[in-house]
């Protein structure tokens, strides 16, 4: 007899590095709150942030750049990240690393430019015909297949929709049958069906049903007011790199020669320049006209030093083009060369573009500040700690870098375990930490025994 046990199904998330981090954590002066929202200390920089992210909102940032300078483990991406959360779902934020642009694919303007676009969303805001109500009735009509054989097919579809109102009774094509097997809608859910074009959209289970015992845990909505044939205005949200994908691929027919040209072709393809104008002549249109609304984003570039003087010149002239997102730039470089060129330059950025950007500065933390933000790291990660484990990994940090202490934190709960506890002591970290060394230890070493290494 085989006896196995059954694994649960949910989903489980890795744990990152800012997983923590739910936003900027201000107050409603806009003053940062010593702890708040996964952020410690900082709070120059956060504040400086908050006015970066009313600015977006407002839609007065757009084509200006933030450069977020400090040494490694600062906190800049935690704060660039803090940004996109403030911001919702609804303002495009796209990251991006400098090192992403030397792509073999496709030229390094080529990915800033996608970036860009990325960065930069259209709200369409559109009037549709649609049936709207609750599913009374969901039968398929079957036919002889008229390719002969045993099989069955679907001739059409009747569905009964209810709403306040009145009742409708609807003979649908059978495509439309395929959209509401893949809603999986049943009755007693509430849905939409645009009449043009035959989407169907599952809004939820209707609130009629919100007594029954359901193990599955359902959106209930309530039954929607008025006919079920009306006019909807319907919102949707989507990026310039969206519209020039969708206008950039050819619309082969099904034919086998068609699909294998577009299976040769290569993985990516470069959007012209001239597409991109197109693009913008019909969304300046769509603005001109009030259908459509322009939505800059923002764009993160990471390790900008990586960047060379080509993508910074035509970083130039992207900031100042009609359409351009806010662009936040990091680095933990001082002095060093502008890759491409022999200039030694502040944060490896030309000079004429750093006297563009508005510079937040994120410095070191203290010793209670890295105990507040590893004493956070160990609730997420779900681990527990004592307190005189908390204070030497603290003071461990001051001396080397906070993400070194952050590391030891796994590994010193594996220690505890083995010893049959669920704390993590100070022996545990001691013993860890004697057996990982830090950067700066073993830069050290190297300096005292270069003799014994390869140069």
């Amino acid at each position: 007899m085989k006896i196995e046990e059954v694994k649960s199904s949910s989903k489980t998330q890795r744990i990152s590095a800012h997983t923590h981090i739910k936003g900027l954590g201000l107050d409603d002066s806009g003053f940062a709150i010593q702890f708040a929202a996964g952020l410690v200390g900082q709070d120059s920089a956060r504040e400086a942030a908050g006015i970066v992210v009313d600015l977006v909102k407002s839609k007065k940032m757009a084509g200006r750049a933030v450069l977020m300078a400090g040494p490694p483990g600062t906190g800049k991406t935690a704060i660039a990240l803090a940004i996109a959360q403030e911001l919702g779902n609804k303002v495009p934020f796209c990251p991006m690393v400098g090192s992403e642009v030397y792509s073999s694919e496709i030229k390094k303007t080529e990915v800033l430019m996608e970036n860009f676009r990325r960065a930069i969303g259209l709200r369409i805001k559109e009037t549709k015909e649609v049936y709207e109500g609750e599913v009374t009735e969901l039968t398929p009509v079957e036919t002889e297949n008229p390719m002969g054989g045993y099989g069955k097919t679907v001739s059409q579809v009747i569905v009964g929709l209810k709403t306040a109102k009145g009742t409708k009774q609807l003979k649908l094509d059978p495509s439309i049958y395929q959209s509401l097997q893949k809603e999986k809608v049943e009755t007693g859910d509430v849905i939409y069906i645009e009449a043009n074009s035959g989407a169907v959209k599952r809004q939820g289970r209707s609130d009629n049903y919100a007594t029954e015992f359901d193990l599955e845990a359902e959106e209930y909505v309530p039954l929607p007011k008025g006919e079920v044939h009306k006019k909807k205005e319907v919102v949707q949200d989507v990026t310039l790199h969206d519209l020039d994908v969708a206008n950039a691929k050819p619309q082969g027919g099904q034919d086998i020669m068609s699909m294998m040209g577009q299976l040769m072709k290569p993985k990516k393809t470069e959007i012209t320049d001239k597409l991109r104008k197109e693009v913008n002549k019909i969304v300046n249109q769509y603005i001109d006209q009030g259908i459509a609304e322009l939505v800059p984003g923002v764009l993160f570039i990471d390790e900008v030093h990586m960047l060379d003087i080509e993508t910074f010149t035509y970083l130039h002239r992207s900031l100042e083009s009609a359409i351009a997102p806010i662009v936040i730039f990091a680095t933990n470089r001082g002095r060093c060369v502008i890759r491409g060129t022999d200039v030694v330059a502040p944060h490896g950025i030309p000079l004429d573009l750093l006297d563009r950007l508005l510079i937040i500065r994120t410095l070191p933390y203290s010793t209670s500040e890295i105990e507040q933000i590893v004493k956070l790291r160990a609730v997420t990660e779900g681990l527990q700690v004592e307190d005189d484990a908390l204070s030497y990994l603290s003071e461990l940090g001051t001396r080397t870098t906070l993400r070194y202490v952050i590391q030891l934190l796994t590994p010193a709960s594996l220690t505890a375990k083995i010893d049959g506890r669920t704390t993590i002591k100070k022996e545990d970290v001691e013993e860890i930490a004697s057996l990982f060394i830090d950067a700066k230890s073993s830069a050290k070493i190297l300096t005292q025994n270069k003799d014994k290494f390869m140069m």
